[in-house]
């Protein structure tokens, strides 16, 4: 008999979750059922009083004076009426909020686990359950034996997706494989290690019918070393010692004998057994075993020695690339990170340091919403950045120091700016305001162009430099009202306007198809891009103009929020960004996307900010991060190479210069080099 709290005990009305009555009546149903050997009345009547005892996640004291009573009653039914009760168990006990045992009810609640554990087991021997149904009963199974890895239930590998999460141990950032099971028929290459040396659990514990059960070619040709390691498990029963690869492998094989269809069983156990593998942080870039990625042990898990996992790169843009191959070995991409003025690598060796533009927005709370660099031949790039409070500021690339006083502008913040290279070598600096103002700068003498003019509704959201035929520069500017115009940089007059349909627009860009001529290619707020040819004067004429492809668009579930022209050493090709980060690049010419894109990743979804540079003699990189994130990627299309960098400072802006890459911040500016100094 199992130590239980009696039902007259005044103790149950300090405790919530369950009130006797319910008590009484699904303590009725049970004995009814074991009498009459069937019934479905417990079942409605123990859904609703489960749903008391665990509430979102979160364990109801009352649970362990409850299941003491109902596991013992329970326990008595036939074997294959009960698979639902103790998966409900297995989540309970595997639940993220748990408040203690108290004292007075531990014997009680302890006793009724191993009698659990005892009878979950008989009902998973019992009949063949629906697949997934049968993995979560074998997850409840290991739970209440009492080890970690039965806390999978929570998040168990859906059948439909291909995708997989781990959460590192050691700084809980999510490593996500892309396609992780896309082919669940192919064995991995190696058995963990077999669990000595665990202790073997008394004499009559319940897992021996289990290892009677599995058979080494339940899963077919190659998965026979992992099936024994399973059987092995099973024999020495499971006990918290257990390594929860070894469990795993435990479980993948108890579905494969047990789960119905076979077919459909078999397909999830080899999804399961994958499990069983390693993979690599991409943030600390230590390898873990996947079971400690998706559930940690209590004592905390160990990094694995895997020197053939390691990766090491000596230039932030010339790495390994990152792909689902590197994710199913466990390969990460080389990770970096700010270390006070410094951009340190995962090694610890100094990269490279960061350089902090002085004073980087005077008076301004919000950093620099907006950058620009003007690149002038001969002479040292200059950086322009706008504030809240409407000032310019221009900074000496090679130093960081302000070339002259801040320029007041706007009456409020500067949200776009452009540089304007003119056909006479002069360079000029175009600002956008929040108040749809619009003013043109002499970035060397500091001197106004053109004073702020305009006041459009919703501000200056984008602006570019466009070439045109004829060797003539015109800026173009764009609202979240759809206004996009054209104007001479210098007299301001307003040339010509695109956007017939007058989509709200949240991005533009000039994309050069020739040496005096650029494509206009914009997104709008529901995602698409527009092309325009801005050397046409009617508006509704395409010109040079390609769409992107609408099919792969849609293929690639692609909304796109941000574009970036990108210069390559053969041709300019545009690119896009979503909000969850996912990068395509296009080809104007033909609307085509060009190669694979950069995938999605966790810790850089959001806003996104590009900047598009080629450091390398030729060699074009893209850095990525969104607005408000502090995670960057810096991706080389041509191999597909990606880094990762980690700053102090939440982002705000992008934009670089040679070998540098220009950061603005909640904070200011700074800049950090893409080469190794």
């Amino acid at each position: 008999m199992i130590p239980k709290l009696p039902l007259d005990s005044p103790r149950w009305r300090g405790l919530d979750g369950v009130k006797v009555e319910e008590m009484h009546v699904l303590l009725e149903q049970l004995a009814s059922a074991a009498v009459t050997g069937g019934g479905d009345a417990w079942r409605r009547t123990w859904t609703d009083l489960s749903a008391g005892l665990m509430d979102d996640g979160v364990v109801a004291d009352a649970a362990y004076a409850a299941l003491p009573h109902l596991v013992e009653a329970a326990a008595v039914l036939p074997p294959g009426q009960t698979v639902d009760f103790w998966v409900d168990l297995g989540f309970m006990v595997t639940a993220d909020y748990r408040p203690a045992v108290p004292v007075d009810l531990e014997a009680g609640f302890g006793a009724a686990l191993r009698l659990a554990e005892r009878a979950a087991i008989r009902s998973f021997l019992a009949a063949g359950t629906p697949g997934e149904v049968c993995a979560q009963l074998a997850f409840s199974c290991v739970a209440l034996a009492g080890h970690h890895i039965g806390g999978v239930l929570w998040q168990m590998p859906d059948h439909r997706e291909n995708d997989l999460v781990l959460s590192c141990p050691a700084c809980e950032s999510d490593t996500e494989i892309a396609d992780f099971f896309v082919d669940p028929a192919r064995s991995p290459l190696a058995a963990p290690p077999p669990p000595a040396p665990t202790p073997v659990r008394r004499e009559g514990q319940p897992w021996g019918e289990v290892a009677a059960a599995l058979r080494e070619d339940a899963l077919g040709v190659g998965w026979e070393p992992l099936l024994r390691v399973a059987c092995d498990v099973a024999s020495r029963g499971v006990s918290a010692e257990t390594p929860g690869q070894a469990v795993l492998c435990l479980v993948a094989g108890m579905v494969a004998v047990r789960g119905n269809p076979q077919p459909a069983a078999g397909e999830l156990a080899r999804r399961l057994m994958s499990l069983t593998g390693h993979f690599r942080c991409w943030d600390c870039e230590r390898t873990w075993a996947m079971a400690d990625g998706l559930a940690e042990p209590p004592d905390g898990a160990l990094a694995q020695h895997r020197p053939d996992l390691a990766r090491t790169g000596s230039d932030l843009a010339a790495a390994v690339a990152e792909s689902t191959t590197a994710g199913r070995t466990g390969r990460a991409s080389p990770r970096f990170r700010q270390e006070e003025n410094w951009v340190v690598a995962a090694d610890g060796t100094p990269w490279g340091r960061i350089a902090v533009f002085a004073d980087s927005v005077p008076g301004s709370s919000g950093g620099a919403d907006a950058l620009a660099v003007l690149s002038r031949p001969g002479r040292p790039a200059l950086v322009a950045g706008g504030g809240d409070k409407g000032v310019v500021c221009l900074w000496d690339v090679t130093d960081g120091r302000l070339v002259h006083d801040p320029l007041p502008g706007h009456r409020d913040a500067v949200r776009s700016m452009t540089s304007l290279p003119l056909s006479d070598g002069r360079v000029l600096l175009a600002s956008g305001g929040d108040s749809g103002t619009i003013a043109v700068w002499n970035p060397v003498t500091g001197q106004s162009v053109l004073e702020p003019v305009g006041d459009w509704p919703g501000g200056v959201t984008a602006m570019c430099a466009a070439a045109v035929p004829g060797g003539r520069t015109l800026l173009v500017t764009a609202t979240p009202r759809g206004a996009v115009r054209m104007w001479e940089p210098e007299s301001g007059e307003c040339v010509g306007r695109l956007n017939p349909y007058g989509s709200p627009i949240r991005s533009v860009t000039a994309v050069p198809i020739s040496a005096d001529h650029a494509l206009i290619a914009a997104s709008d707020t529901a995602g698409r891009v527009h092309i325009w040819d801005p050397d046409v004067d009617d508006p509704w004429d395409s010109g040079a103009a390609v769409q992107l492809s609408a099919r792969a668009l849609a293929d690639a579930d692609h909304r796109v929020a941000t574009v970036e022209a990108v210069t390559t050493p053969d041709r300019s090709l545009l690119a896009t960004a979503d909000d969850r980060g996912v990068v395509m690049l296009w080809d104007l010419t033909t609307g085509a996307p060009v190669g694979d894109g950069l995938p999605s990743s966790t810790g850089t979804a959001g806003p996104p900010l590009i900047a598009a540079g080629s450091p390398h003699g030729g060699r074009t990189v893209l850095v990525v991060g969104s607005r408000n994130g502090q995670r960057l990627r810096v991706w080389q299309p041509g191999t597909g190479a990606v880094q990762h960098i980690t700053l102090e400072v939440s982002l705000t802006s992008l934009a670089t210069a040679g070998t540098n890459l220009i950061v603005g911040h909640d904070r200011g500016v700074l800049s950090l080099p893409l080469t190794r100094q």
